[in-house]
């Protein structure tokens, strides 16, 4: 919470937890079963309707590594004892409520779960190789701010940037909880000035961009948007669990940026 020292108002700095994760490690029967044992049987049923034996992976280690994170940050609650709601637009919320928020986004090479206690939470994970892909959609996905500073850049720039892009949106939609019923033409992350990269909305979307603050990093052949309401000043965390049983352990991803830039 908020304090004041001789009239100043301070922060309380707390930790904000990034777990990695990796589908490609229940490969192993034994790691996939001792997965799967942690679900729900609503959860199981979920996971097994996959049709693709890579979908059925990356889905029990999403479903795995959020029961797993939340344990860590809440240690009285074992990973078998949380139970899942979501709203209207599917953002997740564990059960029991403990304070603590948390979103995950899962491709066939990298599940990511972000945690944070007080406060909202975003995150999205691309791979690389979709950059291109995503750079091709650009007159769809981005605002008209967006898409002038594009055109300034040619080559891997421009397609380094639409990655950018499309991540941070991802990442402050999902940490809305209203998914695409936000137009994304109302939404701008402008790159360049003194925040290094700041947060436009305009009226229809209906909050304050300094509400929230984010960052950028590349991990694993990822680029990774995370997204945090500016309750507390926050230190990340980034934790690697592999497999996603095993203990984690602390690692230092190369790290793009933290915005706005004090």
């Amino acid at each position: 919470m908020p304090g004041r020292i001789s009239g100043k108002v301070y922060m309380e700095t707390r930790t904000l937890e990034l777990w990695c994760a990796y589908p490609v490690d229940l490969l192993d029967d034994g790691v996939a079963e001792a997965c799967a044992d942690l679900l729900s049987e609503q959860e199981q049923a979920r996971w097994q309707r996959f049709r693709y034996e890579a979908n059925r992976r990356e889905s029990l280690t999403s479903r795995a590594l959020a029961r797993i994170s939340l344990s860590h940050m809440h240690p009285t609650n074992p990973p078998t004892q949380w139970d899942f709601t979501v709203n209207a637009y599917g953002k997740p919320q564990a059960v029991p409520e403990c304070g603590v928020h948390f979103n995950l986004s899962n491709t066939p090479g990298l599940v990511v779960c972000l945690l944070a206690e007080g406060a909202q939470v975003g995150v999205d994970a691309e791979p690389h190789s979709r950059a291109a892909q995503i750079a091709k959609l650009a007159d769809d996905l981005f605002s008209p701010a967006e898409q002038a500073q594009l055109m300034t850049l040619h080559g891997e720039k421009k397609i380094d940037r639409a990655l950018s892009l499309w991540t941070l949106k991802e990442a402050y939609i999902k940490g809305r909880g209203l998914g695409l019923s936000l137009p994304l033409k109302y939404i701008s992350f402008l790159f360049g000035g003194q925040a290094g990269v700041s947060l436009r909305l305009d009226p229809p979307i209906g909050d304050d961009p300094s509400r929230w603050q984010f960052g950028l990093l590349d991990y694993a052949g990822h680029r990774v948007a995370l997204m945090v309401e500016q309750t507390s000043s926050w230190k990340l965390r980034v934790l690697e669990a592999r497999p996603v049983l095993n203990p984690p352990i602390i690692i230092h991803p190369g790290v793009l940026g933290w915005f706005p830039w004090a």
